[in-house]
């Protein structure tokens, strides 16, 4: 398959997101005179009316933003009820746990898992305090108008997307067979008859405009506190729920600083735990000590495949809340430990476990404007439609990021009460020597840190521009040997044979989604941007 799109030139600022619709919601603020941030909040808050399957209200948050001089770092993700336990979810599951949930990757292949659906794995949601946290330090225009177009395409309607279509197909028949009082509303908010609804087909929900009327009016403060927080708590109490008030009133966004590796005479930086950016770092720390552009294809691309099977062992062995566990997150990121873990990777393809180092459904969007402010922002309520329950005549659904949890007591993931879960969501962003080039991401579950590398590679190592590198094709490592990739790479033959003789087993897959959806933004040398937008789904790159 090809995906011909050319880059966007803009000179005053610029924003690129899944769905054109959210992308102009954020170039009116920006001609309205509004910075990055209230660009990226307009279409954040607009992408959950959007595209729900893949975000919502109820969802989580985090942000990297080069204010003109540093880069800070938002996590807006919210933490478990005070009342859930390892002993709650097992007397609930029979003493069992779930099924292990493919979207998860490697990480919970053996044993047992958190629930996927239902109160369980919800979690306090933090992409409401996060916008009003990012608006609070950068925002200019007011905040409440920064929801006037979220408002209005709830309210009114909108025409559903091709791509967002797809993704809702898939969520309502994931809702198939969920019985209990906790799913009741779904049906009347997200389906049509029961059914999702298709391209073009308009689709209303005046509960949610009501919903973020409120968020704007009181500065998301009813959402944690007033009436939306009493009618989530409420929510809970009759169907089974361990959310409360008190959970809800008790959340905070966190302020951090982003942590990096350099790659190729530049930094790359992500946010530290507990979202899994280690692992792209991780994986580019491995590959900063080879020189890709001297080997053949299948050996460039076996050098990058067994890189981020080595970051995501130790990702998924160390990336825990750092509240309640030491994560050696310097000692992972150092050259020394990086040249240790190089020295594993062989001709064949490995099954890679953690190292020892030493102690010391989504969305994604990225803003830019004429006073050199920067947005990196992904937002998500996890898998389609989140944990697929609804509070009951406000519209919007809940995230199941406790899905992240481990259940394994030792592990330093293990689910607890008021604890951060192993987040997949995960913002980049690209400087050089201190001087930002600007910022990225590929959302898609398992697949955001393959995705940042493989983006990254193909700027640095390729010279390409955002666009063309966001149009390469993509594989996909989900776990063991397996290998998924794009029919593109297939067409190569000797390519696929190589790939094949160093032991991947390899599989030709023509679904895009597998494959992630990204965007790109970067500062042009001859000033102003370039920016490049997903070219496998309804993405759309736009500027002034």
């Amino acid at each position: 398959m090809a995906y011909p799109r050319q880059p966007l030139h803009a000179r005053n600022g610029a924003v690129a997101t899944s769905h054109p619709l959210a992308a102009a919601a954020g170039l009116a603020a920006l001609r309205r005179g509004g910075t990055a941030v209230d660009a990226a909040l307009a279409t954040a808050i607009t992408l959950t009316v959007v595209q729900p399957p893949s975000n919502d209200i109820g969802g989580d948050l985090f942000a990297i933003v080069w204010d003109g001089e540093r880069l800070h770092g938002l996590n807006a993700s919210g933490r478990s009820p005070a009342a859930l336990t390892r002993e709650a979810v097992l007397a609930a599951t029979g003493g069992l746990g779930a099924e292990p949930v493919d979207a998860l990757g490697g990480d919970q292949a053996a044993g047992r898992a958190m629930p996927a659906r239902g109160w369980l794995p919800v979690t306090v949601p933090g992409a409401p305090a996060g916008w009003r946290d990012l608006h609070d330090r950068f925002g200019s225009l007011p905040f409440a108008d920064l929801f006037a177009d979220a408002i209005g395409y709830a309210e009114h309607g909108h025409p559903v997307s091709p791509g967002a279509a797809a993704t809702w197909a898939r969520g309502v028949a994931g809702h198939a067979g969920l019985a209990g009082p906790e799913y009741a509303e779904f049906g009347r908010v997200f389906t049509i008859d029961g059914r999702a609804p298709r391209p073009g087909e308009r689709w209303r929900n005046p509960d949610a405009a009501t919903t973020l009327r409120r968020i704007a009016a009181t500065r998301a403060e009813d959402f944690y506190r007033g009436r939306i927080a009493e009618a989530l708590a409420a929510h809970a109490a009759r169907t089974g729920g361990l959310v409360t008030a008190d959970d809800l009133a008790r959340h905070r966004s966190t302020w951090v600083r982003p942590v990096s590796v350099r790659y190729r005479g530049h930094e790359v930086w992500e946010l530290p735990p507990n979202g899994q950016g280690l692992a792209a770092l991780l994986a580019l720390g491995v590959l900063d000590g080879v020189d890709l552009a001297a080997f053949p294809p299948e050996e460039r691309l076996h050098w990058q495949i067994e890189a981020v099977k080595l970051g995501f062992a130790d990702a998924h062995a160390h990336v825990a809340d750092p509240d309640y566990a030491r994560v050696p997150t310097e000692a992972l990121l150092s050259p020394a430990y990086a040249k240790a873990r190089r020295a594993l990777v062989g001709d064949r393809a490995g099954s890679p476990t953690a190292g020892d180092p030493e102690r010391g459904g989504t969305v994604y969007l990225c803003a830019a404007d004429a006073r050199g402010m920067m947005v990196s922002l992904i937002q998500s309520t996890y898998l389609a439609f989140g944990s697929h329950v609804v509070v009951p005549g406000h519209g919007f659904a809940l995230q199941n990021r406790g899905l992240g949890f481990r259940l394994d007591p030792g592990h330093p993931n293990a689910v607890g009460p008021a604890r951060r879960p192993y987040h997949t969501i995960i913002p980049g962003f690209l400087t050089r020597d201190g001087e930002p080039i600007g910022p990225f991401g590929v959302m898609g579950g398992h697949m955001q840190p393959q995705g940042h590398v493989q983006l990254v590679s193909a700027t640095l190592d390729g010279r390409l521009d955002p666009q063309a590198a966001l149009g390469a094709p993509r594989w996909y490592w989900h776990a063991g040997r397996s290998l998924l990739v794009e029919p593109e790479l297939a067409a190569e033959p000797s390519l696929v044979a190589g790939l094949r003789a160093r032991g991947h087993e390899v599989t030709v897959a023509d679904e895009p989604a597998v494959f992630g959806y990204g965007q790109a933004l970067w500062r042009s040398p001859a000033g102003g941007y370039v920016a490049g937008t997903e070219p496998r789904v309804d993405g759309a790159a736009v500027g002034c």
